[in-house]
This record gives C-alpha cells, sequence and structure tokens, in this order.
C-alpha cells in the first residue's frame, strides 16, 4: 500500500471520528434547548449508522426533521476540525513514539529474562502481583 492511499483511508477515518463528535456535541447543545430534539437525534444516529459520515448526513437530510440537523452537524464538525487538526500529526508522531517505546522496552525485558524469571514474571501479570508485593 502506498503512503497516499494509507493517508486517504486514515482522512476518511478521522473525518467519521469528527462527524461522530459533532453529533455528540448537537446532541449535548440539544439537551439544553430542545431535549426532545436530542432525543430523536440521539436515536436517529444509534446503531452504527455514523460508521459512514457522508452516508449518514445524506440520509438524515432525507428526514423531515433532518436538513437543519444535518447543517448544524456540519458546522460543528467543521469547526472542531479546524480547531483541532493543526495539532493532529505531532501528537499522532509523539504519541506512536511514546507507546512504542512501551512495546520495545516490554520486549526487550521479555527476551533478556531467564526461563524461570520469564514464568515468574507471566504470572504474576496475569494475577496482577509484582514480585515487591510478595
Amino acid at each position: 500500500m502506498q503512503p497516499k492511499d494509507i493517508a486517504k483511508d486514515t482522512a476518511k477515518v478521522v473525518q467519521n471520528f469528527l462527524t461522530y463528535k459533532a453529533v455528540q456535541l448537537v446532541i449535548a447543545q440539544l439537551a439544553e434547548t430542545n431535549p426532545r430534539e436530542s432525543i430523536w437525534l440521539r436515536q436517529y444516529s444509534s446503531g452504527g449508522k455514523l460508521r459512514d459520515a457522508e452516508a449518514y448526513l445524506n440520509e438524515i437530510m432525507s428526514q423531515p426533521r433532518g436538513k437543519e440537523l444535518a447543517m448544524r452537524i456540519m458546522t460543528v464538525r467543521e469547526s472542531i476540525a479546524e480547531q483541532t487538526l493543526e495539532f493532529l500529526p505531532e501528537i499522532v508522531a509523539a504519541g506512536l513514539k511514546k507507546d512504542n517505546l512501551v512495546h520495545r522496552r516490554h520486549l526487550l525485558e521479555r527476551l533478556t529474562q531467564s526461563p524461570k524469571e520469564s514464568m515468574n514474571l507471566d504470572t504474576s501479570e496475569t494475577t496482577g502481583e509484582t514480585e515487591d508485593s510478595n
């Protein structure tokens, strides 16, 4: 898979997630101003409909009360994107480096232990105990 294809797939996932977050925010806002509309939107958005944001928006616009909600969701998602996306590359890169370091350290610890130490570590990990607690 080429980097450009990976970037396109990633962008689609981010776009779907931003739509999901926008729907959550709109539901929270409506809960304060129009509880009945909030309940309708929450029920309408349940059941995995938000997995494909564009299909969700097309579908909600076909509903009698959905046109205004779709416009509001699109406005909120655009605002969220403007506020957050500039930080995303740095946050993702830093998170991957940190998490990879933790996983590599754990793997190195396992590889450098004797079989007996490894068995003790495996037992303490499954029971939630450490050597200090014995």
